[in-house]
């Protein structure tokens, strides 16, 4: 009779526990007191497949330049053709006359369908963040080059984690968060920019933290900017396009 005399008080001191425990998670109080309720998050509506969100500004639907300066601060003269704008080689870089800073962006980009060259040569252009901070645009279907410099890449900085370009003439997308730097009174940098960004639904640059602006010789530096600046297209001499350009300020 001792051995379960001792179970039965074992069992009964179990439970004493597991109700002291019970009472106690109780005891914190509502669990209302850590709901927030405000603010609201405001609703956007998604767009099917790569259109853009309710809230986007659509920087190039495939109709005109509207959005869109050029080199010299005037006209575009870039090609404007079957919905994609395509770049007019030594015609100079495109910039948008409205100016960023954190965004996300979404640029839909093709490399000459007709091979020509081969490494740098092949297929380049470079999206710009607020004009000063590249990502690559190239030709990098079974076309070997530096690796900080291949499609992908920010450009003399940080290699992409994988390479998944499409084949010359395909149409391929980036889909970028972009987080801008941030100076300090004095013009010190107070906060680096950072960039993600998923090319063709692939992850390759995974919230990297950016050295300064481009450079193509030399160390990136920073050097105190404006907070908000122009998204640029470079014109790198190859017939490079263009198409459904979205972008959203965060």
């Amino acid at each position: 009779m001792k051995p379960n005399h001792q179970f039965k008080t074992s069992l009964l001191f179990t439970a004493f526990l597991f109700l002291a425990y019970l009472a106690h998670g109780q005891s914190d109080g509502d669990p209302k007191l850590t709901e927030v309720w405000e603010p609201e998050p405001t609703v956007v509506t998604p767009g099917d497949g790569t259109a853009p969100p309710s809230d986007a500004i659509v920087l190039f639907d495939g109709t005109n330049f509207d959005e869109w300066k050029g080199a010299d601060g005037g006209e575009v003269k870039w090609v404007l053709a079957d919905g994609a704008m395509t770049v007019k080689p030594k015609s100079g870089m495109i910039t948008t006359k409205k100016v960023f800073g954190d965004v996300q962006l979404h640029i839909e980009w093709r490399s000459p369908k007709i091979v020509e060259g081969k490494s740098q040569g092949r297929g380049n252009s470079g999206i710009f963040l607020q004009g000063l901070y590249e990502l690559q645009v190239l030709d990098s279907y079974q076309n070997r080059t530096y690796s900080n410099g291949q499609a992908g890449s920010i450009y003399k900085q940080h290699i992409p984690l994988v390479n998944v370009c499409r084949g010359p003439g395909e149409w391929q997308t980036y889909d970028i968060i972009y987080q801008a730097p941030l100076f300090k009174a004095d013009g010190s940098l107070g906060r680096p920019a950072r960039i993600t960004v998923i090319h063709n639904g692939v992850l390759i640059q995974n919230n990297v933290e950016l050295e300064g602006p481009t450079k193509y010789i030399g160390k990136a530096k920073y050097k105190a900017h404006a907070e908000k600046l122009s998204l640029g297209l470079q014109d790198h001499s190859n017939p490079v396009s263009y198409r459904n350009i979205w972008i959203r300020e965060l």
